[in-house]
């Protein structure tokens, strides 16, 4: 079942960006309320936390405003990735805003915010996945495909999860 998305949702989706900023929607077929605990509980984070190639050897996180988290991704080719942040904003079921910075590579030391929103409508969810500020086009761009990546793991990992079993 297709869902609707709102006139809000849909006027950002084809807003022109600035050139540091990182916006991705996605659709779920399952709840916000699941959708968000997916990011709530490290346990199931854990589970999805990385893109293609990658996974997530570490995560911690103390889930509540000025709770910090910190992860490691990893891959045969790249090694380990260190990353974390503060949760900044959280609304439940609707609103998960956090600082992300590397700990090394190009990207090092530039603190971030990512915004996720989550949207039930006709039983799914639209989240929308925003990040700003990058300190350049070039590593804006080079966070597409690692995003997009973890997103995709995140809708994988939703459709697995047997029905009976939601959280």
């Amino acid at each position: 079942m297709a869902a609707t998305i709102d006139a809000q949702t849909m006027d950002r989706a084809v807003s022109p960006l600035a050139d540091d900023e990182l916006y991705i929607v996605r659709v779920f077929q399952a709840p916000a309320a699941l959708v968000f605990r997916l990011w709530e509980d490290p346990e199931h984070r854990a589970r999805w936390w990385g893109p293609r190639g990658y996974t997530c050897k570490h995560l911690k996180q103390d889930f509540r405003v000025g709770g910090a988290w910190r992860a490691c991704i990893a891959s045969p080719s790249n090694g380990d990735s260190w990353h974390g942040g503060v949760f900044q904003e959280i609304e439940r079921d609707r609103r998960i805003v956090f600082t992300f910075m590397w700990d090394a590579g190009p990207a090092a030391g530039v603190d971030t915010v990512v915004t996720i929103t989550f949207a039930e409508q006709n039983g799914a969810t639209i989240q929308t996945f925003h990040q700003t500020p990058f300190a350049s086009v070039e590593r804006r761009n080079s966070h597409v495909v690692g995003w997009s990546g973890v997103l995709d793991n995140e809708q994988a990992y939703i459709e697995s999860i047997p029905q009976g079993d939601l959280p």
